[in-house]
């Protein structure tokens, strides 16, 4: 990755952190001497950089669009929780074994409405990265999310679900802990909920660890989103048995937001800021928060076992009209 002002630019981005870095000279030049007149070329750099950038993000490559959506400045679960949810009551704990950082979930109110929330938290800086284990839940996290849904179901809450996750800790304690068994009854709690699920992939939703918490009513992506049932890394390990062939693998996956829309795995797709969501995180944030209420609105009045059977034929549909 290529540093620029206060900001982390990726490889692709290398033409547009070169003029920005130019054009943040130019203002401390003027800063230090105000008798220089810089506007005309500020505004010239600015326009250039401007077009470079739709230009960029008009063509990216499945690839890139993977190392946007692992973007380190990009917003994660707890943003959207600040800015989003009032009265957000975090739980802990999933009564068998032990807390998981890297869910995060409790009840809250979205503009008003009672809901419960269970995300995906990767973490900031190293500190939190460390203890959320980025992203990557254990048996407990996701024994703690069934948790969730049920106390949900109970008293009637409708559930939002934020994914983001390179996938499910691979760890021995956690295969010893049950952890394929631990993510079977997740995703088959998500099935069986009668309790509206809506689901919105903010950054990567690799494999069963994503499953788990994305068999939804619903399943919304960010632009620059990615999901599929494993890594590009992953992938290029399996399949030519070297790990650098991860653009090659993430082209052939169909893992954007836009292929997956077209195949009919998801549901919609959320516009992101020009360059991402992590150059104005407070714009998809918000915007995130409409297409959530607009989208619940939509199960007001429905029962729990039409949910339960729309959830169930949606998933039963995928394939049947020749798209895959």
């Amino acid at each position: 990755m290529v540093l620029g002002p206060m900001r982390t630019y990726l490889d692709f981005e290398k033409p547009i952190a070169d003029l920005e870095a130019k054009i943040e000279e130019l203002r401390q030049l003027a800063a230090r001497d105000v008798s220089i007149a810089i506007s005309e070329d500020v505004a010239k750099l600015e326009t250039k950089a401007d077009a470079l950038l739709r230009q960029s993000y008009a063509r990216l490559t499945p690839w890139q669009k993977t190392q946007v959506a692992r973007h380190p400045n990009r917003p994660h679960c707890l943003d959207y929780i600040a800015q989003l949810i009032e009265e957000f009551s975090p739980l802990a704990g999933d009564r068998n074994f032990a807390e998981d950082a890297a869910i995060i979930g409790g009840p809250g109110r979205l503009n008003g409405r009672p809901i419960m929330l269970i995300g995906q938290e990767k973490g900031a800086a190293t500190e939190s990265r460390v203890r959320h284990n980025f992203g990557m839940a254990r048996p407990e996290g996701y024994r703690k999310a069934v948790r969730l849904m049920d106390m949900a179901e109970k008293f009637g809450l409708p559930v939002v679900t934020l994914i983001d996750t390179p996938g499910a800790y691979p760890g021995v304690g956690a295969e010893e802990r049950g952890q394929a068994e631990a993510i079977a009854r997740s995703t088959a709690r998500c099935l069986s909920l009668q309790v509206p699920l809506i689901t919105i992939i903010i950054g990567e939703g690799m494999s069963g660890g994503a499953i788990a918490l994305a068999a939804g009513n619903r399943v919304i992506m960010l632009e620059h989103a990615i999901y599929s049932v494993i890594s590009p890394e992953g992938c290029s390990s399996i399949l030519w048995r070297e790990a650098d062939k991860a653009k090659e693998a993430a082209a052939a996956m169909k893992l954007t937001a836009q292929e997956l829309h077209m195949l009919g795995v998801i549901d919609s797709i959320i516009p992101e800021p020009l360059g991402g969501a992590h150059r104005d995180p407070g714009q998809i944030i918000r915007q995130t928060g409409l297409v959530l209420e607009n989208t619940l609105k939509e199960f007001d009045g429905q029962d729990g076992a039409q949910l339960r059977e729309a959830r169930r034929q949606k998933f039963l549909a995928m394939g049947r009209d020749g798209k895959f």
